[in-house]
């Protein structure tokens, strides 16, 4: 930690102690003061990733009894929330996916006998890395899962470690990975940390299949295409006819009944608008499955010796966080401070669309992906009611800053691929700066016309 970077941290711990001593202005209570000093200390230490991610949160749980800035049922609430265990579910999904090897066959299966095109294997790694967002939610594991597959067979087509081709190859996955698996609620956590925001908060549930709806086809579909063409564009290559490779050895019990298990999951998310289960107690049950003697595929010992749960605690934290923003008065004194600025106005959808999109986008920028929604979530239903939209249409409009970011600092799970693939960052700003223009000027007025056209912003029965 370099001394800059100590003064910087003493600092935000300096003024957080300030907060916490400030008389409070007319109409709120010292503990609107209290839970504000907890925030700033809170966002600003994962924004500063001065401690891992579960080490902020744990703090927070600690300090926020300590101090007795909220009830006990406030500060832990986020554990009565169904999409933390959602996350639970998805953790051991993922370990499973990885240690069975079906995410490894399921990427061979697909591309890894074929002589492709440069074009057509870029085309194939975000296709892949898209299938992959439904059926592994955890973005860094897919990224730690995918980039040495990409790479093997990068290199066997004849794209060399530091080309163009094979920098693209790891942008590709990188990239489709964080951004177009912002469309598949379960994919990444920020997703999974707004969908509790709303459960614990406002009491409002996304069904799996509302999501598919209102972000698949812009920040899903056309997105992934936009990554395409600019990967073809920027890092321009030639692949070379790849050697004889030897069959795969068939699929083991493990991974089929790993793949019964997956299937089973997907399906029940995707009909439940019709069943009415929440998806989190459809990934519980997954995650257990695969743990189950006899029908599962890993040693009941995986879940305490394998299975990292260092988000689950940290999602949990930011719940709570968001919590005690509501009960202290905190998010209502914000959501006035900021609309007095942003002069959201009923009527005005597409300027109230491109206010918050930007906004969302500026606040990832400012306090990466990690703080955001615990930033954001709370005022969610301030902006709702000034621009007399629906509390969703404003909670979406969150997601939006989740699939635009510029610096790959922004997004930890980014940064791990780009450590792993060895990337230089004028590579990876070479793609980032583009993707970040296109997204705002062109993706996000499609995307608000997309909403007008299926009544999101009210009108439709969400």
């Amino acid at each position: 930690m370099s001394p800059a970077f100590k003064v910087a941290v003493a600092g935000l711990v300096a003024v957080a102690a300030i907060v916490f001593f400030l008389p409070p202005p007319a109409g709120y209570t010292a503990q609107t003061m209290h839970a504000g000093a907890l925030c700033l200390l809170v966002i600003g230490l994962w924004a500063f990733s001065a401690l891992p991610e579960h080490l902020v949160g744990l703090l927070f749980f600690l300090l926020a009894m300590v101090f007795a800035i909220a009830p006990a049922g406030v500060v832990f609430s986020g554990f009565a929330s169904g999409t933390l265990w959602l996350v639970l579910g998805g953790l051991v999904l993922a370990e499973a996916v990885n240690s069975t090897g079906l995410g490894v066959r399921l990427a061979r299966a697909l591309i890894g006998r074929h002589a492709l095109s440069y074009r057509g294997f870029i085309a194939a790694v975000v296709l892949v890395c898209s299938l992959m967002c439904v059926v592994m939610p955890a973005t860094v594991t897919r990224i730690v899962l995918l980039l040495p597959i990409m790479a093997a067979l990068a290199q066997r087509l004849g794209l060399a470690p530091g080309s163009r081709g094979y920098d693209g190859v790891a942008l590709a996955v990188i990239i489709t990975n964080n951004q177009v698996g912002t469309a598949f609620l379960p994919a990444n956590a920020p997703n999974l940390v707004l969908a509790g925001a709303a459960e614990t908060l406002y009491r409002t549930t996304f069904t799996y299949g509302e999501w598919l709806l209102v972000q698949l086809p812009v920040m899903g579909v056309l997105k992934a295409l936009v990554i395409i063409a600019l990967v073809w564009r920027l890092f321009p290559d030639e692949t070379r006819t790849p050697a004889a490779q030897e069959a795969d050895a068939p699929m083991s019990g493990d991974e089929k009944r790993l793949a019964v298990i997956l299937a089973a999951a997907v399906t029940l998310w995707a009909t439940d608008f019709a069943h009415g289960i929440h998806p989190g107690w459809i990934g519980l049950g997954a995650g257990l499955a695969t743990l189950m003697p006899r029908i599962g595929v890993m040693p009941v010992s995986s879940f305490s010796e394998r299975v990292k749960l260092n988000p689950f605690f940290y999602i949990a934290a930011i719940l709570g966080l968001g919590a005690i923003m509501v009960e202290s008065g905190l998010s209502r004194g914000l959501g006035e401070a900021v609309q007095d600025g942003l002069k959201l106005q009923s009527g005005h959808d597409a300027a109230n669309f491109a206010t918050l999109a930007l906004l969302a986008t500026v606040t990832g920028a400012v306090v990466t992906n990690v703080a955001q929604p615990a930033l954001l979530a709370p005022l969610a239903g301030h902006f709702a009611e000034a621009a007399g939209w629906p509390l969703k249409a404003a909670l979406m409009t969150i997601v939006l800053g989740f699939t635009t970011a510029v610096f790959p600092f922004q997004v930890p799970p980014m940064m791990v691929g780009v450590q792993i693939a060895g990337l230089k960052l004028r590579r990876v700003l070479r793609i980032s700066v583009p993707l970040a223009l296109i997204s705002l000027f062109v993706l996000l007025p499609i995307n608000y016309l997309w909403w007008r056209a299926i009544g999101y912003f009210g009108g439709s029965g969400f």
